[in-house]
């Protein structure tokens, strides 16, 4: 079976003053996230040339958890919570795994 893994970029850019904050949530809600059936892996990568910016790496193993994912309570209280904290709005590319295997995550 060919890999199926859907991997979603999430970038955010951060206000300066809301970098501690921002991180703080976002470090809950991906130990929140992480838990759910439908999520392989959810990483938080910070700049280290700019660090209002974020990447947020979402692996989910299969086409319905990033709608069950945007269902959570955790997500809607992450996503309520750093709306103003952002510069602009958070952006998002979608990819499908290549490689290491969908187990290998």
């Amino acid at each position: 079976m060919p890999n199926s893994l859907l991997v979603v970029h999430v970038h955010v850019h951060v206000k300066p003053e809301w970098v501690d904050a921002f991180r703080e949530a976002t470090l809950a809600n991906a130990r929140e996230s992480v838990k759910e059936p439908g999520i392989a892996r959810f990483d938080v990568v910070q700049d280290t040339e700019d660090p209002t910016r974020f990447v947020l790496v979402e692996a989910y193993k299969n086409p319905q958890a990033p709608a069950a994912h945007k269902e959570t309570a955790h997500y809607l209280k992450w996503r309520d919570t750093v709306t103003e904290m952002m510069v602009e709005p958070r952006t998002s590319r979608k990819y499908v795994n290549c490689f290491p295997e969908d187990a290998g995550w």
